[in-house]
């Protein structure tokens, strides 16, 4: 675990005070039972530290598994990356989930979810906006009238103010997450009334939008105390913000109705980041190891990430949610090694560097087939061709090819092992040691990388009609793949390209949206739209995911999203 987080402990409760959001989360605006806990009457200082506990409380949230705010069966479940994952990639013809007896799995895995309370979605929900509330409370906490009550020297003031600016992106980036799955979601901030009693109205998604594109413009200032790009790894700094930018012009027109979009913003929040210093990884595969927060090569791409460590943050989340639940506790790899002395020895491993499989998500072979171009696969030996070196990293002994008939047997279709906890220049048998006691995986993950950036430059320059200016970012990352290098591109094979280079990193269902292959018979994937194998369109008003129940009953300015029942 990266330093930022280790100490969490200490103010877990401090910045939960009086967070303005209704529904499940109770009333947390309590004062100290005892001398020991904190809040932020007493959390905060003259000092750097307390501080700097205050904003780790702001990247936890991404990989919290705290379940005492959320009613869900399975706090591993609520995490927020693997939460947003599951309805970015489970929802789409990326990945499937093998859990029937898990509610949530079969309303994503066929498009056929309701209004009801949904496992999956209601984290997000509860998660991001948790997190701008906790947001919002740090930079109340953090004013200069604040720091002139407690006496804080100019030091201290200084790094606050980089805190701050932190702190705003990651709402942003929570905000984000909120309008991208949810569209029109409370709209809350450190000016907004707060506490018992107080209902958070509810913001448009352009007005959500508007505000984001505000607080990143002015973030990415010259005069931000935003810290310079890739100056604080795995904490944000201004090429997460120029990323987040993008991003988010990207998808201007879904998220604001912006006609025509917002191609030339998004072309020069991209053009920004090419200056500071960003390059691809030589290897993609080093780019989703155990060793991936520490390897200089990957670092050099990886622009904004979620760090996980399995001593320290140990989420049944995240990253080990992408190991464990890839594989089956049956792929286990028996070999015989010569150790040093000239033995032979009997060692056991899991491909991808953990100590168990949980039998959960894989991806169609379909989504395999259309997009890699695999080859003679062997599924007795688990052997198979394959020219593009992002196609390499699926695991297929002893399954089956296809889901038809079963889509909840595990071993129907291609196990995904991308995220492999085994450091990037070692093989698992020489790891199998260390990995047999990984019950959590080391590999942080990716939430901006210059990939993405690239493809969303290339998108912008084809809205533009200046392929010729994109066209060299989709060389680039050819090259990397080892597979021939394009003459030109269109909007199908960029869609193409961005399902070869982003699978499985929670872009999916935001871009089938954007082009309108999500809800369209457009575009067919297996079980897409119900329980038909072949696949059918379903309604578009599911481009937006229900508002949880429990927030429209505690809150009467929140209404449903249209097509669902507001019932609760």
């Amino acid at each position: 675990m990266k330093t930022i987080y280790r100490n969490i402990i200490c103010i877990a409760a401090a910045l939960t005070a009086a967070i303005g959001v209704s529904s499940c989360i109770g009333d947390l605006d309590t004062v100290p039972r005892n001398p020991y806990d904190k809040v932020p009457e007493t959390a905060y200082g003259t000092d750097e530290a307390g501080y700097l506990q205050g904003l780790t409380k702001l990247y936890f949230q991404f990989i919290s598994n705290d379940t005492k705010d959320l009613q869900v069966s399975d706090g591993g479940a609520s995490e927020l990356i693997r939460a947003f994952w599951s309805v970015q990639e489970t929802t789409t013809d990326e990945a499937k989930c093998a859990w029937a007896n898990d509610a949530w799995v079969r309303a994503l895995n066929t498009n056929s979810w309701t209004e009801a309370q949904n496992d999956a979605t209601y984290a997000v929900y509860i998660r991001t906006l948790q997190g701008i509330s906790y947001a919002n409370e740090f930079l109340r906490q953090t004013t200069d009238a604040k720091l002139d009550e407690r006496g804080v020297g100019d030091d201290v003031r200084a790094k606050v103010a980089q805190f701050r600016a932190e702190a705003r992106f990651l709402r942003a980036y929570f905000y984000w997450m909120a309008i991208d799955t949810f569209g029109n979601v409370p709209f809350i901030t450190e000016e907004s009334d707060f506490g018992v009693g107080v209902n958070p109205r509810q913001g448009t998604r352009k007005e959500l939008f508007d505000f984001c594109i505000s607080e990143l413009t002015d973030l990415a200032s010259d005069g931000s105390a935003m810290p310079q790009a890739r100056s604080q790894y795995p904490r944000a700094d201004k090429g997460a913000v120029y990323g987040l930018l993008a991003r988010m012009y990207l998808n201007a027109e879904v998220y604001a109705g912006v006609e025509g979009g917002m191609w030339e913003e998004a072309k020069a929040a991209c053009e920004e980041i090419f200056k500071m210093g960003y390059d691809l990884c030589p290897d993609y595969a080093d780019l989703f190891r155990g060793d991936n927060g520490e390897n200089p090569d990957a670092l050099q791409e990886i622009i904004f990430a979620a760090a996980y460590d399995a001593e320290q943050s140990q989420s049944y989340g995240g990253t080990s949610y992408l190991t464990l639940a890839a594989v089956a506790s049956q792929d286990v790899i028996e070999e015989t090694v010569t150790g040093a002395g000239g033995e032979e020895e009997e060692i056991s491993y899991f491909p991808n560097g953990v100590n168990n499989g949980w039998a959960g998500i894989r991806v169609p072979y379909e989504f395999v087939s259309a997009y890699f171009g695999v080859s003679e696969q062997d599924y007795a030996s688990g052997e198979y061709e394959c020219d593009d070196a992002r196609g390499k990293m699926f695991y297929i002994k002893g399954r089956s090819e296809s889901m038809e008939g079963n889509l909840y047997t595990f071993l129907n279709g291609w196990s995904c092992i991308k995220f492999n906890n085994v450091p990037h220049d070692t093989e698992p048998a020489e790891w199998a040691d260390v990995s047999a006691t990984k019950a959590y995986s080391d590999i942080d993950y990716p939430l901006i990388r210059l990939g993405e950036i690239y493809l969303i430059y290339a998108e912008a320059c084809l809205e533009l009609g200046e392929l010729t200016d994109g066209l060299p970012y989709i060389r680039k990352l050819a090259a990397r793949a080892g597979i021939d290098e394009p003459t030109g591109y269109t909007e199908s094979t960029l869609i193409a390209e961005r399902a070869r280079e982003l699978y499985w990193e929670g872009h999916r269902r935001t871009d089938l949206i954007r082009f309108d292959r999500f809800h369209s018979g457009t575009y067919l994937w297996p079980y897409k739209g119900g329980e038909s194998f072949g696949g059918q369109a379903f309604d578009a008003y599911k481009d937006l995911f229900a508002i949880p129940p429990t927030d429209l009953a505690a809150n009467v300015e929140i209404h449903q999203n249209p097509g669902y029942a507001q019932t609760f």
